[in-house]
């Protein structure tokens, strides 16, 4: 592998030494997600659930790197049915069928994990639950196509092909982006696209895959917190945000489920 340099893109290709805190503060991530389903309850609040989330990154030795950014004061994003992303804990408790998606984000040793899944609190509809299976298998679409030599939009092609042909929208105006010792870094993993075009891939970089698909239109709009992003139709959305490293060959996943649990959570 490449010496740790940039790319005239900006993108950093890491060493190979720098995999192993990646992984290590994935699998931190990932095992904390595990732990959540349990919380996710009719009649729970999503303040409750990252309070129980804000712990245990305090008890494993990480620190939330959610918490303080620009502003922010939760060791979480959780997104509510037709909430796209970043939706704030709050105090409004869980009805029986609702869908959420939790986002985490630790800093362990200096390397941020992040990674997000959908959960259900009781019984999900039946299209909601079509939309999370499509959501999930449009992720690892994506992650199928990561190998050096190809183009980030080879990466937006397959999830859009997928989730297109299950009569879906992609979401356009959020995106996956570069991680490492940083947050969010270039370059920003578009979730739509053209074969061929993008920058190529290149073993060492390392970024997030995060679709986020929804059941009607694609549009959305931000709410006046300057946070919470909605469907502009108030149809169902979801997303799945796995962190991968290019390897020689394909991917590796950072933050795949030590219990199993990415996908179904419920």
């Amino acid at each position: 592998m490449n010496e740790a340099r940039v790319t005239r893109e900006g993108i950093r290709i890491h060493a190979a030494e720098d995999f192993a805190g990646m992984h290590a503060a994935g699998q931190l991530t990932a095992r904390i997600l595990d732990e959540v389903g349990s919380r996710v309850q009719p009649g729970a609040t999503t303040a409750e659930i990252d309070d129980f989330i804000r712990l245990r990154v305090e008890e494993l030795g990480a620190t939330s790197a959610t918490i303080g950014y620009r502003g922010y004061q939760h060791a979480s994003c959780i997104s509510v049915n037709h909430v796209v992303c970043h939706g704030i804990p709050g105090d409004k408790r869980l009805a029986d069928g609702d869908i959420l998606n939790i986002d985490v984000t630790v800093i362990l040793d200096g390397w941020f994990g992040d990674s997000s899944r959908m959960y259900v609190a009781g019984t999900p509809s039946v299209k909601a639950r079509r939309l999370m299976q499509v959501t999930h298998d449009a992720l690892m679409k994506g992650i199928e196509a990561v190998r050096p030599g190809n183009s980030f939009g080879d990466i937006g092609h397959a999830i859009q092909a997928y989730a297109e042909g299950h009569r879906m929208s992609v979401v356009r105006d959020f995106c996956g982006h570069g991680i490492g010792r940083v947050f969010h870094a270039p370059p920003n993993v578009l979730h739509f696209g053209r074969p061929g075009k993008g920058p190529l891939l290149e073993e060492g970089m390392f970024f997030t895959i995060e679709p986020m698909i929804n059941l009607g239109r694609p549009e959305t709009k931000v709410l006046a917190d300057d946070w919470t992003a909605v469907t502009r139709d108030k149809s169902l959305s979801a997303q799945f945000e796995h962190a991968i490293g290019v390897t020689a060959d394909g991917c590796e996943i950072f933050t795949l489920s030590p219990a199993g649990k990415f996908f179904p959570s419920f």
